[in-house]
């Protein structure tokens, strides 16, 4: 039989439980509440504050920017993982290994933006189009690459390409199958070759980006590729020295 005034005690024990804990739940939902009001305000008044973005459109030299160049990043992977298979040497596997990490990160960016702008991933236009267009002054070919990438630039001269041309420094079939057959010191010189040109054609394309574009992160991006690639471009040359 239960004791008189048990309930009334476990009753009584249990309400100054139950009301904390209703006190600590209502306390952490004000809490996250003040910190979205705060996050919220924060973003507003940014947005007050900066310029409102551009974003480039379908035609834009950033889109044909960025469908072309990851082409252009998904075959310089395919070479540096083809280099692999077929050398021992560990300074080439090295430098293979780190250009596929880099490009196939790179090429990964350049799709989200053309999501983020919500743009097609398919070319709108024949390949190379956006390198035929005026630089940001109207000229072409006029234009010096600054210290740090700023808005001087550097131009492609319009007569080199033509909408629908190659790309430049893409390896042909040919060059590939080349590669695809041969082993060892064979297959390092053939590499070095093919990739130093293939680098020195995705300079050009960083070049003339940098001096048709003001998109912040397209500037940002061409430039970090330009030191990447020239970087790569002496170690690649003084390897292909050594091999004779």
């Amino acid at each position: 039989m239960t004791a008189p005034g048990h309930d009334d005690d476990a009753t009584d024990g249990a309400g100054p439980h139950r009301a904390s804990s209703g006190r600590r739940l209502r306390l952490v939902i004000a809490g996250v509440m003040t910190v979205a009001i705060v996050l919220l305000v924060g973003v507003a008044l940014g947005r007050l504050s900066s310029p409102t973005p551009v974003t480039p459109g379908t035609d834009s030299v950033e889109a044909g920017f960025s469908r072309d160049m990851q082409v252009h990043h998904e075959q310089a992977v395919q070479m540096a993982m083809m280099v692999r298979d077929r050398t021992d040497d560990p300074a080439v596997r090295s430098l293979a290994y780190d250009m596929a990490l880099t490009q196939s990160q790179q090429a990964g960016q350049m799709y989200a933006w053309l999501e983020l702008w919500r743009l097609p991933q398919a070319p709108s236009e024949p390949t190379m189009t956006w390198m035929t267009r005026p630089t940001l002054d109207g000229d072409y070919g006029s234009h010096h690459m600054t210290d740090d990438g700023g808005a001087g630039g550097s131009a492609t001269p319009v007569a080199t390409h033509e909408p629908g041309g190659r790309m430049p420094g893409l390896a042909t079939d040919e060059q590939l199958a080349s590669l695809d057959s041969a082993n060892g010191v064979d297959a390092e010189r053939i590499f070095l070759t093919l990739m130093i040109a293939h680098h020195e054609g995705g300079i050009e394309m960083a070049d003339a980006v940098l001096a048709r574009s003001e998109v912040p992160q397209v500037r940002a991006f061409a430039s970090g590729m330009l030191q990447t690639q020239q970087s790569e471009v002496d170690a690649m040359q003084a390897m292909l020295v050594e091999r004779g």
